[in-house]
């Protein structure tokens, strides 16, 4: 149980650094990019939350969304860096947040 809880306190964590953070990104990307950034964070702490309240195959298949979600926010957060919208530090923070969000997602799947 308190597995759950942590993996659910680094994804408040991650989605309180990252939604404010959004809303800085350029007006033109609002709509495209951003909003996937943001619908791969809210998808991801979703799918945990299902996770948590299902058992068995149910929850493996949320487990398995959440990783999906996971693998899409890399994505973004490695594109919105590269066209400098984070600096260096803050995409190092929010990558070691992502690192440790996967590996107890990872850990959690192997046990279903």
């Amino acid at each position: 149980m308190t597995d759950n809880l942590r993996i659910q306190t680094k994804i408040y964590d991650l989605l309180q650094w990252l939604l404010p953070k959004a809303e800085r990104f350029p007006k033109l990307y609002r709509s495209t990019l951003t909003q996937r950034l943001m619908d791969a964070a809210l998808n991801l702490n979703e799918a945990v939350a299902n996770a948590i309240s299902l058992q068995g195959m149910l929850r493996k298949q949320q487990l398995q969304s959440a990783d999906a979600s996971i693998s899409h926010l890399r994505i973004y957060l490695r594109l919105i860096h590269e066209w400098r919208w984070l600096n260096f530090g803050q995409f190092e923070h929010v990558s070691k947040i992502v690192v440790e969000i996967g590996r107890m997602l990872g850990a959690w799947l192997k046990r279903c």
